[in-house]
């Protein structure tokens, strides 16, 4: 049988390496613009491999 193992032990436990915790920067009107231009043109593209796939 399988026995659960009880995850409150893991918490408790320290970490071995210190992880550093970054701060989210929003994305500029640039960036969010060049962004939405690559996800139209992938999936632009994914549409047009699948018309020609099916």
């Amino acid at each position: 049988m399988i026995i659960k193992l009880d995850t409150s032990v893991f918490r408790l436990a320290r970490q071995k390496t210190e992880t550093v915790k970054k701060v989210a920067n929003p994305l500029t009107k640039e960036q969010w613009i060049t962004a939405d231009r690559i996800v139209i043109t992938a999936m632009f593209i994914a549409t047009v491999a699948g018309a020609i796939l099916f």
